[in-house]
């Protein structure tokens, strides 16, 4: 009976893996724009190649760094030459861009084309201040999808931020919260970044910060931040404080889904971890038995049920499982 367990959870990993692949193969799917980095490739040479800029190719493909990796697909800026049928519209969806940057890039004052004409197109930049980059869910899909890390990843850290919490968000001010906790990580608590890799908010926009390939800081310890990622969710979730949105809600399942997929872990206390199971003294792994430990209520009392590892085996994996199976299914 053991072996067959062990037997289909490697089946079961092992899709997963093949989950990964096909997604990766999906995200961005118009091979038009998209150069696949070779061996000896620099951002420098591919800039040159493609009649544009290093700081253009990393706002477009929201790299936080130079380094490359061999099979990494890259959004360029390509020269299209207008067919019969076409519109600005259809080009626009077709390489991932916007009829107005279409506009913009090539001077035109008008939608009207004519057959022949030829267009640069330049792919849609990214939205990034600093080394925070925000994305929709869908965006970081194809962004997490399209990239790899030279980090072994296995285990995703789940916390809240307790403040800022729900007060301080007013819609539209992702980047100077997340400068504010930048600036408190490094000044206060004398870290070398912001501690985590990734920011949920309340309108289920997605930040991406620390880069993935450096691990996450924090009082949580090394024992679960040398091979994690970090995921910091902007509210107060104990009971009685911030009640989460139902767009941040779907946002942390979907995220946590895709990295799930990403680094072909299956959801369980071992693969997703809350900030409350780890002692801050010892840095050692408590879960449940925090008698005598100093533990924090991090992400919170009312975290999809509570924080205990009960409350995410019996709320919060099935939520993460699920979407795993849907978006596989969505391909």
């Amino acid at each position: 009976m053991k072996l067959k367990k062990i037997f289909v959870v490697g089946l079961i990993l092992l899709s997963y893996l093949f989950i990964y692949t096909d997604l990766a193969n999906a995200a961005g799917n118009n091979p038009g724009n998209l150069y696949y980095v070779k061996s000896g490739d620099s951002l420098e040479e591919i800039a040159v190649k493609f009649d544009t800029t290093v700081k253009d190719l990393k706002v477009t493909n929201g790299l936080q760094t130079n380094l490359l990796f061999v099979g990494q697909k890259l959004k360029v800026p390509v020269i299209y030459k207008v067919v019969a049928g076409d519109s600005l519209q259809k080009i626009a969806t077709a390489f991932n861009t916007t009829v107005e940057t279409i506009k913009i890039t090539n001077g035109l004052s008008s939608d009207a084309l004519t057959v022949g004409q030829k267009m640069k197109i330049s792919p849609k930049r990214m939205s990034i201040e600093g080394q925070h980059i925000l994305m929709t869910r869908e965006e970081f899909k194809e962004w997490l999808l399209n990239h790899k890390f030279s980090r072994k990843i296995n285990l995703i850290q789940q916390h809240h931020t307790w403040a800022p919490s729900y007060k301080h968000f007013k819609g539209g001010n992702h980047f100077s919260l997340l400068k504010g906790m930048e600036n408190y990580h490094r000044q206060t608590m004398k870290w070398n970044n912001i501690a985590q890799n990734i920011t949920t908010f309340p309108d289920g926009k997605i930040a991406v910060s620390r880069p993935f390939n450096v691990a996450p800081e924090g009082t949580i310890g090394w024992g679960a931040n040398h091979a994690g990622i970090m995921i910091e969710h902007v509210g107060n979730f104990d009971q009685g404080f911030d009640v989460m949105t139902k767009e941040q809600k779907e946002t942390i399942v979907y995220i946590t889904a895709l990295l799930c997929i990403k680094f072909g872990l299956t959801p369980s206390v071992d693969t997703i971890t809350y900030h409350r199971w780890w002692d801050l003294r010892t840095g050692n792994r408590v879960l449940d038995n925090s008698q005598g430990a100093a533990v924090k209520t991090c992400p919170g009392t009312a975290f999809f049920g509570g924080n205990t590892t009960k409350s995410a085996t019996q709320y919060f994996y099935p939520l993460v499982s699920n979407k795993m199976n849907e978006i596989w299914k969505q391909q």
